[in-house]
């Protein structure tokens, strides 16, 4: 059947997206979903959040925001409007015409992906699909997963894609805490079960963002993501691995990073430090190999990239024993404060972060822990961790009680030149006292 613009299923909906009169659902009130939410909201789409945890459509309703990258004032505002509303009714899953999958894809305790989330959304959206809608799933996940999975299970529903529904894939692609690109500039990947779904889905998406990127399939939409994070997982790799190189040839790798970063083209600068965090770069490398296995092929490089990155914070807390064997003390017993423990600078994001790891083995080690962070008041057991605490202050009685400061993530708000004259010794994993002039002896920098 030739399918076109034309189709007044597939015009019905245009029109309701370009005058922003369509009803958007949103699946998964998270990182990835409350701030599209948000965009989608501002623009005037009258939106519906889902999720299944009472307490997060609460705080929604109430317009009290738990998201970094949303602002404050903003959910406010639109939540006293009615612009966005939240719920844990699926059913009303039926009045909305655009619905997005934005749930989290983690892996299983073997490291396989674990797709039980995108399913149950999926089966819920199949229960109530009727003619007219448009389904986009956002989570990351490996290739193929758009046609394999989620059509079959929307097509439980008796409606043909294309035609009377429509669905497409396109990955949520913001970096947390980043200013400088933000949902409304970062390129938008979008791959369509037909034409006319792309179609639909580029317009969807080009209402709020500025740039939309069509592709020719949902699976080169999910390669395209994976490819994103892996490449960012390698190079992070590769740069780790100078770090443990470096630190046997006695090198300052941060100096070989800097002066490598001044030539003006063939490199793209990657920082060391003490692990991979977040849920993109420690988890979706997995998928791809995950996948890749399917067609009997084994992704060396990439699983060999996951080993370093992982490798790295066990190599930093044998660093922590080095430095304080220096001083004629031992781990056992020694008291530890923990600055930074979000898996990347001023943001309140712990998933995976490599600082839970690390105190969770200097707990083991007999280690009398303390942290402080500005963006997370408190740690909850995570992932392997077992830790359990809330931030401390930083004041200068905690700085000067500890026998090492541990600086995991460097937050902006600190001063580290303060730190320093304070501590007695200081691991900096971070390089965030790159530019202290005081204190040199008592730094030591993976």
């Amino acid at each position: 059947m030739t399918q076109t613009r034309s189709d007044s299923t597939a015009a019905a909906l245009i029109q309701k997206i370009e005058d922003h009169t369509a009803q958007v659902g949103v699946i998964g009130l998270g990182y990835v979903g409350l701030p599209l939410a948000v965009e989608k909201a501002k623009i005037g789409f009258p939106v519906l959040g889902f999720d299944v945890q009472e307490e997060r459509v609460a705080l929604v309703n109430a317009g009290s925001n738990y998201i970094g990258d949303v602002k404050d004032e903003e959910l406010l505002d639109l939540a006293l409007s009615g612009g966005i509303k939240a719920t844990t009714d699926f059913d009303l899953l039926a009045a909305c015409d655009v619905v997005i999958i934005c749930v989290p894809t983690p892996l299983t305790a073997m490291r396989d992906p674990d797709i039980s989330f995108m399913q149950n959304a999926a089966e819920e959206i199949a229960k109530r699909l009727r003619v007219g809608q448009i389904v986009t799933l956002e989570s990351t996940t490996y290739p193929g997963t758009t046609e394999e999975i989620i059509f079959p299970i929307l097509q439980r529903a008796g409606l043909e894609v294309g035609t009377e529904y429509f669905l497409a894939f396109s990955p949520e692609r913001v970096d947390p805490g980043n200013k400088r690109f933000t949902t409304k500039n970062t390129s938008k990947v979008v791959g369509g079960m037909t034409l006319v779904c792309l179609e639909i889905a580029c317009l969807l998406y080009r209402q709020t963002i500025i740039n939309v990127v069509p592709v020719s399939s949902p699976a080169a939409a999910e390669m395209t993501k994976v490819f994103e994070n892996t490449y960012r997982a390698v190079n992070i790799a590769l740069v780790n691995e100078m770090m443990l190189l470096c630190d046997r040839m006695g090198i300052d790798v941060w100096e070989i990073v800097d002066a490598a970063a001044t030539k003006p083209f063939g490199i793209h600068s990657f920082y060391p430090g003490p692990g991979v965090g977040g849920h993109c770069i420690p988890i979706d490398p997995f998928y791809l190999t995950w996948k890749a296995r399917q067609y009997n092929y084994h992704t060396r490089f990439i699983e060999l990239a996951g080993e370093i990155n992982t490798e790295v914070s066990y190599f930093v807390v044998n660093k922590i024993f080095r430095a304080l064997n220096r001083q004629c003390k031992s781990v056992r017993g020694a008291r530890m404060l923990a600055l930074g423990v979000a898996y990347k600078k001023d943001i309140c994001d712990v998933r995976e972060s490599p600082a839970l790891i690390i105190m969770e083995l200097l707990k083991q080690e007999g280690a009398v822990l303390s942290y402080h962070d500005p963006y997370v008041p408190m740690i909850e057991p995570h992932g392997g961790s077992s830790v359990r605490m809330e931030s401390v202050e930083l004041t200068e009685e905690a700085v000067r009680g500890a026998e090492c400061v541990l600086i995991v993530t460097d937050h902006s708000c600190i001063d580290y030149g303060w730190v320093v004259e304070k501590a007695q010794l200081v691991v900096d994993m971070r390089n965030a006292t790159k530019n202290v002039a005081g204190g040199r002896e008592k730094i030591v920098k993976i």
